[in-house]
């Protein structure tokens, strides 16, 4: 063979590769017996010069290179692989598919190189997918081997050589002329696109994604990364924890899908809230992410700002985003302090001087300092708003919804509101009752806020009637009243009639009214408001919160008797009402 044609190898003598070249090349002619056996005596030395040969193609910085220096090494590749008695042997099909990987360019450059990563996606794919009639199976069978095992243990063997070589530091930091070993990264990622479906290579796809970028040269493939993202909203990929938060960290698109995927889940069945919302968004995996990356952090609040504007008013919404942010504060919580980052970074925003007190959840002071520190979050919410109306600017509007917004993620301090005016004092309700119709109603301004804290004011006085003043039979008119604040008046701005339910699901839970008057007063106004899943609602929230907070084993008691004895009136009269539509 001539120096042309052998190339100048540092490595490999020219008489040595002429001998195996025309061995490849005899090996694939026949399949004598005399061949097979010649193959298989001749597999120890053709491992020491496939291991030359790699270390020669190391030695090369680019394909093309190679390509030009070893002119042979495409043709030879191409044959063994081909070979089943050679790629039967777990070391000889080890070093065949590390000379693949070490040709992959990661950007080609011209023609060559572009041709050259076509073929090798190929040869992969043939290795690690071959036919039930191809060679190797009827070698396989011929060993007694069932074919699927051998697919199987060929495909591990393949995996673990990739998740190995995936897992070497960057070699070009030692020898910027050497060939970078990130190379073997995206080479690895691209025969990883046609596999990732299959349970054996999920080692593999983790430890891609989960891989530090530590030069330009480490990029995974982007068809990698989609079909991935694909395969594992299919729910067709089990991915570790760790690993799906590192996919979502390179694909945009992933994130996105993940957060509507939950957004839709959740507001599509609004009658599982709140029971099963917790269980749902923590199985997400998206508030452990958002705890270890602010940047996703950032991404999935601006997807909820976004649907907080097209469905404004949505409870089921509201309490999404509610628990979602309690799921997040104990998942950051959990991390080790020299993983955490300020809070400031993950709510850059928000008015600061609220951040604090606002994600101070109830149970972490005293109950006692609960109306002062209620208080003074009204106060600012108040100055707030006063400046947005004086400016009558954009960073006005932004902080103020900002604000409200933070509001609806420490939405616990809206249940203590509510819990605190059923025993406050009627110069003390002011407060409380503003900060309630400012969650509610945040966009309304000037008069239009004033008019629904007065309405807000009107329903607390019937409440208090009813609940602490009145005594049996109870008074027409105030339960009349309370149903038609429930009910929209389209000349008036109306009264969320989800804070009525709030406020009529606390009083009847927190007050000394004997469990039956608490019961006919639920059930008579709500009947004529037609707000029965919104009560139980409300009623699941409480307990859920007290639960949370660990109150005290006789005030649970309480609650859970009370809440269970009112959720048993409200389950009853929707029967009887579903009942009574389907006879008529």
């Amino acid at each position: 063979m001539s120096q042309a044609q052998t190339g100048s190898m540092a490595g490999l003598k020219p008489q040595e590769v002429a001998f195996w070249l025309g061995k490849a090349v005899e090996w694939g002619q026949t399949e004598s017996p005399d061949t097979q056996r010649d193959t298989c005596l001749h597999l120890g030395p053709l491992r020491a010069f496939l291991q030359l040969l790699l270390t020669d193609i190391h030695m090369r910085s680019s394909t093309t290179e190679t390509m030009r220096t070893i002119p042979f090494v495409g043709q030879f590749l191409g044959r063994l692989c081909w070979n089943p008695y050679v790629t039967a042997d777990a070391e000889s099909r080890s070093l065949l598919l590390q000379s693949l990987w070490s040709l992959y360019s990661e950007e080609p450059l011209n023609a060559v190189e572009r041709k050259a990563n076509q073929w090798i996606r190929n040869v992969l794919c043939q290795l690690a997918t071959e036919e039930e009639d191809s060679a190797t199976h009827m070698l396989v069978k011929h060993m007694g081997l069932p074919p699927k095992e051998y697919n199987v243990k060929v495909l591990r063997k393949m995996v673990w050589l990739l998740v190995e070589k995936v897992g070497e530091s960057c070699s070009s930091l030692a020898d910027p002329n050497q060939r970078c070993s990130c190379d073997s990264v995206l080479a690895a990622s691209v025969a990883c696109v046609p596999l990732v479906t299959c349970p054996e290579t999920a080692p593999l796809i983790g430890a891609l994604l989960q891989r530090p970028v530590t030069c330009d040269k480490a990029a995974l493939s982007q068809d990698f990364l989609d079909a991935v993202s694909s395969a594992y909203s299919r729910k067709c990929v089990s991915l570790e924890a760790q690993a799906v938060v590192s996919l979502w960290c390179h694909n945009l698109a992933s994130l996105e899908g993940a957060v509507m995927s939950l957004l839709d889940s959740v507001l599509s069945n609004p009658a599982s809230i709140p029971h099963n919302l917790e269980s749902t968004i923590t199985h997400s995996l998206l508030p452990k992410a958002c705890s270890q990356h602010g940047s996703i952090f950032l991404i999935v609040n601006d997807i909820f700002r976004s649907m907080l504007v097209q469905v404004e008013g949505n409870q089921t919404l509201l309490s999404l985003i509610h628990t979602f942010t309690i799921c997040f504060l104990r998942e950051l919580a959990a991390l080790q302090p020299q993983e955490c980052v300020s809070l400031k970074a993950f709510f850059p925003h928000t008015p600061q001087s609220l951040l604090a007190p606002l994600l101070t959840h109830p149970s972490e002071m005293a109950q006692e300092a609960w109306p002062e520190h209620l208080a003074w979050i009204t106060a600012s919410l108040q100055r707030l708003t006063e400046e947005e109306e004086e400016e009558e600017g954009n960073r006005g509007q932004c902080g103020v919804f900002e604000a409200w917004f933070l509001l609806v993620q420490c939405a616990d301090w809206l249940e203590v509101a509510s819990q605190l005016l059923v025993s406050a004092r009627p110069q003390d309700c002011g407060p409380l009752l503003w900060l309630l119709t400012f969650y509610h109603h945040p966009t309304n301004r000037g008069h239009h806020r004033t008019q629904q804290l007065v309405a807000a004011r009107e329903v607390w006085d019937h409440l208090r009637s009813l609940f602490l003043l009145s005594a049996p039979p109870l008074p027409a008119d105030r339960l009349q009243s309370l149903a038609e604040l429930m009910s929209a008046v389209p000349q008036q701005p109306s009264l969320d009639s989800l804070l009525v339910v709030s406020l009529l699901g606390n009083f009847a839970v927190f007050s000394h009214n004997p469990l039956s008057g608490a019961r006919e007063i639920v059930r008579m106004v709500v009947q004529r408001s037609g707000l029965v899943r919104e009560a139980v609602c409300v009623l699941d929230m409480v307990e859920l919160r007290l639960n949370r907070e660990r109150a005290s084993s006789s005030l649970t008691d309480r609650v859970t008797l009370r809440t269970r004895a009112l959720r048993g009136t409200l389950t009853h009269m929707a029967q009887h009402d579903t009942h009574t539509h389907g006879t008529t």
